[in-house]
């Protein structure tokens, strides 16, 4: 999972990432709204799963960088992280568009959790069948079906399909995709993805050509034909 921390106060965005890594996160960062925003729509900003947001920032504050958001309709989740604790303000974020408000000083762990929380809310659930052309992803039994025909996926595939499914249209750079399918395993590198991708695109056949790769930016499935 991918977080992007947002706040002009960069000790606490370096605490953040030190303790959100050491839980597995994948961490980016921002010392401002405006810097946010232009990496959320650039590379780095893909596959971002969530956004730790500061409100009271230099010129952009965290309210109007997710109504920025929110307008252009981008859903990622968002967390506020704030020393404004009064009623009005929170109302001000969940209005803005905030899923959780947390305010300063906090402790890590309380963090943590509502991250856990807010994940477990907005990710697909994972009972749920995606389905793309003739290609159907059934996440309750971890099966693959092409055509109505199940097709056998080694794990790393499957695992590979599957990030990619749950965010059609994103693009996931090797790296991304290593750290997702391979957290502690040092010895792959990027040829390890492009080989397992190129396995996945021959056994899905005539939907094979859903998985494309955008020089500079990486590997996505394509959600419409």
């Amino acid at each position: 999972m991918k977080i992007l921390v947002v706040d002009d106060e960069q000790d606490l965005c370096e605490i953040l990432s030190f303790n959100l890594r050491n839980e597995g996160f994948e961490v980016v960062t921002a010392n401002s709204a405006e810097d946010a925003l232009t990496l959320l729509e650039g590379h780095e900003g893909n596959g971002v799963n969530l956004i730790l947001l500061d409100v009271m920032m230099e010129r952009m504050s965290g309210y109007e960088m997710a109504q920025n958001l929110r307008n252009k309709g981008n859903n990622t989740p968002i967390i506020f992280l704030t020393a404004r604790d009064a009623h009005d303000d929170q109302l001000t974020g969940f209005a803005s568009g905030a899923d959780d408000y947390i305010t300063k000083p906090f402790a890590f762990d309380t963090v943590l959790a509502r991250i856990k929380a807010v994940l477990k809310r907005s990710l697909p659930n994972q009972t749920e069948s995606l389905t793309f052309g003739t290609l159907q992803i059934d996440m309750e039994n971890a099966s693959v079906c092409l055509g109505g025909k199940q097709i056998e996926l080694t794990r790393r595939e499957y695992m590979i399909l599957c990030l990619l499914a749950q965010h059609p249209d994103s693009h996931f750079s090797r790296e991304e995709i290593l750290t997702q399918v391979w957290p502690n395993d040092t010895l792959v590198n990027d040829r390890s993805v492009d080989v397992h991708i190129a396995r996945l695109r021959k056994k899905l056949e005539d939907e094979g050509w859903r998985l494309t790769n955008k020089t500079g930016f990486g590997y996505a499935l394509k959600s419409k034909n």
